[in-house]
């Protein structure tokens, strides 16, 4: 729930009419990452940037990464093999082990995934065979962000789904370490390992149209993908159309049902965790026992509190203060409906009868059911992509995954052996209006049929 006084919140209350708060939000993340018409925008900058790379090119890219990186002119962004190996070769062996064995699980997850779907073709009647064609997108920009972490699960998720889907030219870039000219060695690792084919040390908007005019690489991107801050957002926004986009990213969010079976230490913690993520990550816990949801305030304010004095630079405790929400109903077909507003993009679900809840939650991005199963599994490890819906997108889409990666495509083939075909499309499109339409479809049947009378004025 973005802002607790909109109408959202009167929704909440006219199907949840039990809705109370435990503890309430004293501020709304942005609900939107741009703001088109204010001096110095998000969307004014990146639109000034993405037509100043369009036009001026790789020289473009080469200002703004000076301005923001100090970034050599005489350095290529485009990492070779050796750099990469060079970059990578102080890397505790752990760590590539670590990464090589995630990336074994997310690929075995993706390859069941595209296991689910295939081609067909099927005699629909009438003469005409018609079927489906599976048809990897070309080529794919990865985008990995840098900033505080390193994003390794980031590179795996989204450039190994992409390498099993079938891609043939994966463009992947991430910014340099600050102060460096370096990616983060253990995200480079793995942008590697996941298969990338070309590797970019850029970051920003400078990133994302690299990967979409195709500069450096020689391969524009027909679909780019991976989170970043409000600018690559807006970036990717406005670039949708000349190429696809994955998601609409916002910020991380996470929701917890809890009734009175639950551990409040497991619920506090996982929302201390998520919320981590930054300044603008909402964290919500729904629950279906008061006095429950009373312990939990107490044990997240704390748990907080001691990963700010524990983790210095840790913004939990912040997001957790101005966004945090526990709400208490009365029944757990309130929860539902409550969870399917806020439509959160990682739900847990830490109550008993784990099948009913499986059965009647409906939105959400990814679902996390008991206790065992926590959101960093999800994240780092577990299988399933972690690109996932968020601002209530969940409504309507799910995560990334092979499938994304994958034209769904249809194809068809006719015999003249039947007449019903041309002559129902030739008075359905009359009955539309549509005389081209069905003048296509006359010249056919005439030909065939030389010697049939047909009815085709499609008449109301």
């Amino acid at each position: 729930m973005n802002d607790p006084q909109s109408k959202q919140l009167k929704k909440i209350k006219t199907i949840a009419p039990s809705f109370r708060f435990i503890k309430k939000a004293i501020q709304s993340p942005a609900t939107t990452v741009w703001s088109p018409g204010t001096k110095d925008s998000v969307a004014d900058v990146v639109q000034n940037m993405l037509t100043r790379i369009e036009n001026e090119r790789e020289s473009a890219v080469y200002h703004y990464a000076k301005k923001f990186d100090k970034w050599p002119e005489e350095k290529s962004f485009l990492l070779t093999k050796k750099d990469i190996q060079t970059q990578t070769q102080s890397l505790p062996q752990q760590v590539k082990d670590d990464v090589r064995w995630q990336m074994i699980r997310i690929k075995r997850f993706a390859q069941a995934q595209k296991n689910s779907i295939h081609e067909f073709g099927l005699d629909i009647g009438e003469g005409v065979t018609a079927g489906q064609k599976l048809i990897p997108i070309e080529t794919v920009g990865c985008y990995i962000p840098g900033g505080r972490f390193s994003h390794v699960s980031s590179a795996i998720m989204s450039i190994t789904t992409a390498k099993v889907a079938g891609v043939d030219n994966i463009v992947a870039a991430s910014p340099p370490l600050q102060g460096t000219h370096q990616i983060h060695p253990a995200t480079l690792y793995a942008m590697f390992v996941a298969g990338a084919d070309q590797i970019l040390c850029l970051g920003g908007v400078q990133a994302i149209a690299s990967m979409a005019f195709g500069l450096f690489s020689g391969k524009p991107a027909d679909f780019l993908v991976g989170p970043g801050n409000s600018y690559v957002a807006e970036a990717k926004r406005i670039l949708f159309g000349r190429c696809g986009i994955d998601l609409f990213a916002g910020p991380t969010e996470i929701a917890i049902i809890a009734d009175e079976t639950a551990d409040p230490h497991l619920v506090a913690t996982d929302l201390v965790s998520q919320a981590e993520h930054g300044l603008t990550s909402p964290a919500w816990c729904i629950c279906t026992n008061e006095q429950m949801a009373n312990n939990i305030l107490k044990l997240t304010d704390e748990y907080a509190e001691k990963l700010r004095r524990e983790s210095p630079g840790n913004v939990a405790w912040k997001s957790w203060s101005e966004l945090g929400e526990i709400i208490v109903v009365d029944t757990r077909e309130e929860a539902v409906s409550v969870s399917d507003i806020f439509c959160a993009e990682h739900l847990s679900v830490l109550c008993k009868n784990l099948d009913w809840w499986t059965a009647n939650l409906r939105n959400y991005g990814s679902l996390f059911l008991g206790e065992e199963t926590c959101v960093t599994y999800g994240d780092k490890i577990s299988g399933p992509n972690h690109v996932l819906p968020t601002k209530t997108a969940g409504r309507y889409t799910g995560g990334l995954s092979v499938h994304s990666y994958i034209k769904k495509v249809t194809w068809q083939s006719m015999t003249r052996t039947d007449s019903i075909i041309p002559e129902l499309a030739s008075r359905i499109s009359r009955i539309e209006g549509m005389e081209g339409h069905a003048r296509s479809s006359d010249v056919r049947l005439k030909k065939y049929f030389p010697n049939k009378t047909f009815d085709i004025k499609g008449k109301l």
